[in-house]
């Protein structure tokens, strides 16, 4: 089998990796983009660990940045996020990362899209995914990303400089509004259960939101039991693909098997010790509200950054099962902490209700990104097409 090979920088953004490369170097039809990230990252799998390829065998691991010139006149760079499935030969275009939106002004910085602007730099980044636009602003030196800091976040070992991302205008990433069905609460009809309350959010990236109890968890469940629970995952599924319908983003419930990445299902319970991945235990008093989120198909071993800014936009309007979650004396204002499989996320939501109509208008996230390293990636020639 002969290869070729393609530029690429391989970066660690918050709790994700990736490859990122650049559109220069992928084929100018985006059709012929599939084939060679699914082989860049080793899918499909069955054996789901992509061992002939850059993944990890999780969704997290399995993803790649396509960063280039804007097009947008408010933005410095285009950021197009593609989810590789691990078991499957689809790669999906549908939502955005948060996580590895972290590693995207860096990147520019270090590859010469944008020039650093002294101690700290601001790149406005276009998200071509959910046409939103993310601020993210870091520490350079000499031109160059400042990757070493003190920053610890859950989730990942060491620490790192902090990167801040606004999100602009988060609502309706997806489906063009905060609410996709209008109202902050919704009844599913859903096969094997009955009826379930939910709350379907669009804030950063869709989300369907149930609360722990009524699918009979305590809410304080980590990834590896919710994954050894087939009756559980085959629930969730089926949460989502109605969800997924009634939310708009597909047109049938066969559809809707298909399209993975969004909406994702997260489960929300009240402030409990909450266990997490390193054994240790956060006490009830040092967060606000407790969600595990489901990601592709598989329970996501922290939260994925955009979900968290829409669990916080979903906490701060009344009446969605998520604001339900909140303990009395929880401050109307500020940021929420969040207890997840990794520990707590803390993240800023503004959110304000007017005529009637909630809006969400800003939210911001720290997090940390590393580049691993820089070279070329190789795939099987017959993913490339010919010149």
């Amino acid at each position: 089998m002969s290869q070729k090979s393609l530029p690429a920088v391989f970066m660690r953004g918050g709790t994700s990796k990736a490859l990122m490369v650049h559109p220069r170097d992928l084929p100018e039809n985006r059709d012929d983009w599939a084939p060679i990230f699914l082989a860049a990252m080793g899918s499909p799998d069955p054996y789901g660990r992509q061992l002939d390829g850059m993944g990890g065998g999780v969704s997290s691991l399995s993803k790649v940045c396509i960063i280039g010139p804007s097009t947008h006149p408010d933005a410095d760079v285009d950021y197009t996020f593609a989810q590789v499935q691990v078991k499957d030969a689809r790669v999906d275009y549908r939502g955005n990362c948060g996580n590895m939106s972290s590693a995207v002004g860096p990147y520019a910085v270090d590859q010469g899209l944008v020039k650093a602007t002294g101690t700290s730099t601001t790149v406005r980044i276009h998200n071509t995914n959910t046409q939103k636009i993310i601020h993210s602003t870091f520490a350079t030196q000499d031109g160059a990303t400042v990757y070493g800091g003190d920053l610890e976040i859950p989730g990942v070992g060491g620490t790192g400089s902090p990167i801040k991302l606004d999100f602009v205008e988060p609502g309706g990433a997806t489906t063009g509004k905060l609410l996709p069905t209008g109202r902050v609460l919704d009844t599913l009809e859903i096969p094997g259960l009955g009826q379930l309350e939910v709350s379907m959010v669009d804030a950063a990236n869709a989300t369907v939101f149930v609360r722990a109890k009524d699918i009979g968890l305590t809410g304080l469940e980590l990834p590896d039991e919710v994954e050894s629970r087939p009756e559980l995952l085959k629930l969730l599924n089926e949460i989502r693909i109605r969800a997924s319908v009634a939310m708009g983003i597909a047109p049938d419930l066969e559809s809707a098997r298909t399209t993975t990445s969004v909406p994702f299902i997260g489960f929300v319970s009240p402030a409990a010790d909450n266990p997490t991945l390193s054994g240790d235990s956060v006490p009830a008093k040092d967060i606000d509200l407790v969600a595990r989120v489901m990601s592709n198909g598989q329970p996501h071993r922290a939260l994925p950054l955009t979900v968290s800014l829409c669990t916080a936009v979903a906490a701060r309007m009344t009446g969605t099962v998520v604001s339900q979650m909140l303990s009395s004396d929880t401050p109307a204002q500020g940021a929420l902490r969040l207890g997840m499989p990794s520990g707590v996320l803390t993240v800023g939501a503004d959110v304000v209700q007017e005529e009637g109509e909630w809006k969400a208008l800003a939210g911001s996230f720290y997090r940390t990104a590393r580049m691993l390293f820089d070279g070329r990636v190789w795939v099987p020639a017959s993913t490339m097409p010919k010149a």
